[in-house]
């Protein structure tokens, strides 16, 4: 298995992935917006893609956002999206894929790496707690929804 930060190249494969990804969180399949959407982030350098292939095959992705702590006045990460395919779970790529974005957050110099996940996709949160992370119990989480 080969692991590595993603460009251009890779576009139909980690867009494919992001595809199955949101289907996972009950979005409707939509390749074309997903092709977009990749692209765009890829192209303005808005994020980070790590992607894992098995051969030829794209098995795994995580996509980083940038953002900052006021308080420390550094760099932290987002993990905002993480997805291994279905016939390719259980070989330790979410792991991997954990781990290599670690890495990178720590190369740039990063304060933390945070993630959120639903409260019922528990496979999630034991690989999460598995490799450090810590349930957040200082901060409520909240969101305005401005599409409504």
């Amino acid at each position: 298995m080969r692991i590595y930060q993603a460009t251009i190249e890779d576009l139909e494969g980690v867009a494919n992935l992001f595809n199955m990804y949101r289907q996972f969180y009950k979005q409707g399949s939509d390749i074309e917006s997903a092709i977009t959407f990749i692209k765009e982030r890829m192209e303005r350098n808005q994020s980070v893609i790590i992607v894992v292939q098995d051969k030829d095959n794209y098995v795994g992705f995580t996509q980083l956002y940038p953002s900052y702590s006021s308080l420390s006045m550094k760099k932290t990460w987002i993990l905002n999206d993480l997805y291994v395919e279905k016939k390719a779970r259980k070989k330790g790529i979410g792991e991997m894929l954990l781990q290599s974005a670690k890495e990178y957050a720590m190369k740039t110099n990063a304060k933390s790496l945070s993630l959120s996940t639903a409260p019922d996709n528990y496979t999630a949160q034991r690989l999460y707690e598995k490799n450090g992370y810590k349930q957040d119990t200082q901060f409520y989480h909240y969101e305005l929804d401005l599409t409504k």
